[in-house]
C-alpha cells in the first residue's frame, strides 16, 4: 500500500527530557497501526504531535505527501478519541454527535443524515435523545467514537480508548472498532499499552521503548519474531535462555547454554558464531513428555508447580540453571510438583536475539 502517513526524523523534548528520539515511521492509507509500550515510551507523544496538540522539536510530519508541521489542529481533518471520552454533559447523544458539523458549518439537513448513521454505525440509533450520564461506559465510548467518524475523516486517532471498560466490554469493543475499521476503510493511529489488544486489532504494531520504535511488523511477526529482548518481554510471556552460538548454518543456530546443553534456533543474518545471545521461546511452544521425543530441543527437567488457569495449564519448570514456563491446553494432564519430565520444542519455535548493542 502507499504511504499516507509518514513521520521523518522525528524529536521530541520536554525541557532536557528527550521523548522521542529521531523517529521514522510510515503508515499506509487503509491501515490500523497500534503504537505500543509501557508509559513513558513516547507513543501518546507521537500521536499528539500527529494530532496537533503538540509540535516536534525537530524532524516533519507529512500527510498525503503534505507537511503538516504548522498546521492547526482543526484543519488536519482527524478524529481524535480519547480514553476520556470528552462528551459534552449538556449535550443528547444526537448533539454531541452533530458538533463537530457544527462547527465545520454544514447545513441542519445533512447534519441530521450523518447524525443518524453514524449512530447506526455503533449501534445506537434508540439512545439519540439521552444525555452521557445516562449512558453506561461502553455506549458512551460509541457516541465518542461516532463523533470522531462522523465529519468523514482522513485520519482517525486514538489514544487508550478502551482502558476505563471492563475486560468483557473492552474485549468487545476491539472486535467492533476493527470491524469498522475494515468496513469504512478507515485510517488509524491507535494508542495502547495493552499487548493483546495491539495484537488483536491491528494490521501493524510498533513496538515503543524509550522513545524509539524498537519493532515494527504484523502481530504474528512481533510475537513469534521479537527482533529484541525487550520486545520478546514485554509482547506476552516468554522463555528466555542464554547462550553462546556454536554454529550457524541455513537460518538457524546451535546454541550452546551455560548446562551444556545445546539448542537449535531460528537465527537472523548477523548472528555469527562465538557471539553471547538470548534465546527466546514462548510457554505454549513448549510441550512436556516423560521421555526424550524427537523434537528439536529436549531439555530434561522437573516440575515445580502447576496450576489450573481455566484456558490453560501453567506450569513452572527447573531446567537446571535455566528456569522455564510452559503453556500448555485445559485438557492436559496435571503434573505434580517434583515430577521429572523433558520440555521439548521445535527450532522454528525457538527465537535468537542478540543482547543490545549488538542487534540490527
Amino acid at each position: 500500500m502507499a504511504e499516507f502517513i509518514r513521520f521523518d526524523r522525528i524529536t521530541k523534548f520536554y525541557g532536557a527530557l528527550c521523548v522521542v528520539e529521531n523517529l521514522d515511521l510510515s503508515i499506509a492509507k487503509g491501515e490500523f497501526v497500534s503504537l505500543l509500550g509501557p508509559s513513558g515510551s513516547g507513543k501518546t507523544t507521537l500521536l499528539m504531535m500527529l494530532a496537533g496538540f503538540e509540535q516536534p522539536t525537530s524532524g516533519a510530519i507529512l500527510v498525503d505527501g503534505q507537511a503538516v508541521n504548522d498546521v492547526p489542529t482543526h484543519r488536519r481533518d482527524m478524529g481524535v478519541v480519547f480514553q476520556s471520552y470528552a462528551l459534552f454533559p449538556h449535550m443528547t447523544v444526537g448533539e454531541n454527535i452533530a458538533f463537530p458539523l457544527q462547527m465545520r458549518g454544514l447545513g441542519k439537513a445533512e447534519i441530521a443524515e450523518r447524525v443518524t448513521r453514524a449512530l447506526d454505525m455503533v449501534q445506537l440509533s434508540t439512545m439519540r435523545e439521552r444525555r452521557p450520564s445516562q449512558l453506561s461506559g461502553g455506549q458512551q465510548q460509541r457516541v465518542a467514537l461516532a463523533r470522531a467518524l462522523v465529519f468523514e475523516p482522513r485520519v482517525v486517532l486514538m489514544d487508550e480508548p478502551l482502558g476505563a471498560l471492563d475486560k468483557q466490554l473492552r474485549e468487545q469493543m476491539q472486535l467492533d472498532i476493527r470491524d469498522l475499521h475494515r468496513r469504512l476503510g478507515l485510517t488509524i493511529v491507535f494508542v495502547t499499552h495493552d499487548q493483546s489488544e495491539a495484537l488483536t486489532m491491528s494490521d501493524r504494531v510498533a513496538v515503543f521503548n524509550k522513545g524509539r520504535i524498537e519493532q515494527i511488523g504484523t502481530p504474528r511477526q512481533v510475537y513469534d519474531e521479537p527482533a529484541t529482548r525487550f520486545v520478546a518481554e514485554f509482547i506476552g510471556e516468554t522463555n528466555l535462555l542464554e547462550g553462546v552460538v556454536a554454529r550457524v548454518a541455513g537460518g538457524e543456530a546451535a546454541v550452546r547454554l551455560g548446562s551444556g546443553a545445546e539448542i537449535l534456533a531460528a537465527a537472523p543474518e548477523e548472528v555469527s558464531a562465538g557471539q553471547p545471545v538470548f534465546l527466546s521461546v514462548r510457554p505454549e511452544r513448549i510441550d512436556l513428555a516423560e521421555t526424550a521425543n524427537g523434537a528439536n530441543n529436549c531439555l530434561e527437567t522437573e516440575v515445580a508447580d502447576s496450576v489450573y488457569q481455566g484456558d490453560h495449564l501453567r506450569v513452572q519448570l527447573a531446567a537446571g540453571s535455566h528456569p522455564l514456563i510452559a503453556k500448555l491446553g485445559r485438557r492436559s494432564r496435571e503434573f505434580t510438583p517434583g515430577t521429572k519430565v523433558f520440555a521439548a520444542f521445535s527450532a522454528g519455535d525457538c527465537r535468537v536475539i542478540l543482547p543490545p548493542g549488538q542487534a540490527s
